[in-house]
């Protein structure tokens, strides 16, 4: 009678135990599905800094200036064929002058790389993240882009429309939009800090416009 008992005992134990394992292999299984789903759902594709660049207008009272300066690195975050987010980081050290040849050209180089402006031996690098970027209603703009722009190590938030698309399974973008680079401690020339500069007055905004392309 005692060994009909246990053998019973044994047989029920035995059954439970294989009836957990076949469920958390279930749940296993499950979880491996749904991780695969979302990882074909989901990708990083990185920018193809060859293609892309910034350019970049500086007004002041007398005229103005343009340039260029590149991008160093960056990726963009796709989801069901649509870009959901992304960073790059821009390499100050590149910062071009296009209106301007020889003496000139290299003066004002060397300006906006020096502390007056964008202190580019402390800072050899800025660096932008989307934090948002939601479809727009507008006619110029295809999104509207919420990220966080930093520059000389100080960040602010930044929002701007954009024109975004897919085109061949790639992702190009372009935005153009304007700064107050008094807001990362760019006051050189700037009439809202200082008094009686005449002519020689910078304007706070400045315009950059950014163009992406994935590879």
């Amino acid at each position: 009678m005692n060994y009909k008992v246990y053998e019973s005992t044994f047989n029920v134990t035995t059954i439970k135990t294989i009836d957990m394992k076949t469920k958390i292999l279930s749940i296993g299984m499950a979880v491996l599905v749904m991780a695969a789903a979302f990882t074909v759902l989901q990708k990083e594709v990185k920018i193809d800094t060859n293609a892309s660049q910034i350019a970049w207008v500086g007004k002041k009272v007398t005229g103005q200036h343009n340039g260029t300066v590149n991008i160093k690195e960056g990726a963009l975050e796709m989801e069901e064929g649509q870009v959901t987010g992304g960073s790059f980081m821009i390499d100050m050290t590149t910062i071009d002058v296009l209106d301007l040849e020889g003496e000139y050209k290299g003066k004002l180089m060397g300006h906006l790389r020096s502390d007056d402006f964008f202190s580019v031996e402390k800072h050899p690098t800025a660096k932008f993240v989307i934090t948002s970027i939601n479809k727009s209603e507008a006619t110029d703009a295809t999104h509207f882009v919420a990220g966080d722009l930093t520059i000389k190590g100080i960040t602010n938030k930044i929002t701007f429309p954009a024109n975004v698309t897919i085109e061949n399974g790639k992702a190009n973008a372009k935005a153009t939009f304007a700064l107050d680079r008094t807001k990362w401690q760019v006051r050189y020339g700037s009439g809202s800090f200082f008094d009686g500069l005449g002519d020689k007055m910078i304007y706070d905004d400045f315009e950059l416009t950014i163009n992406l392309s994935s590879l």
